[in-house]
């Protein structure tokens, strides 16, 4: 049994694989999801964009992304409801970055590894290269 504070109200809770907040701030979240839901399951919200959602529903952005994040709001039927890319910021469908920075982060680790590589085959050389002298003078 595992006992956390609440993200939220700071309470303590037992934390649960589906649950991260207390009971009362679940039923809190559990009402404002309906609310959100609601609203965009309306035809003329169902493309709204997520300031358009806040504005309406007064439902923090987080608590929304979180929505999406857990898959309680599929983005595939609210195409507008993106997440935001942990690293810039763009409105992204589905993982944590969107697909440049996924890319520079490709490409900034090839290159780390690149240079360990190089950096390797260096140290190799120069060992193979050491010469050691015994020294026969004892004095």
């Amino acid at each position: 049994m595992d006992l956390f504070n609440c993200q939220n109200c700071n309470s303590l809770f037992v934390k649960t694989k589906f649950r991260d907040v207390c009971d009362a701030c679940y039923k809190e979240e559990e009402a404002k999801f309906d609310e959100v839901y609601a609203y965009i399951r309306k035809k003329s919200n169902r493309t709204a964009l997520m300031m358009q959602v806040v504005e309406a529903t007064g439902v923090e952005e987080d608590l929304i992304i979180k929505f999406v994040k857990t898959g309680k709001l599929r983005i595939s039927q609210f195409p507008n409801l993106g997440i935001p890319c942990e690293k810039c910021g763009t409105n992204i469908q589905s993982g944590r970055l969107c697909s440049k920075c996924s890319d520079s982060l490709r490409s900034e680790l090839q290159t780390f590894e690149d240079e360990e590589k190089c950096l390797t085959k260096i140290q190799e050389r120069n060992k193979k290269n050491t010469y050691y002298i015994k020294d026969n003078h004892e004095g």
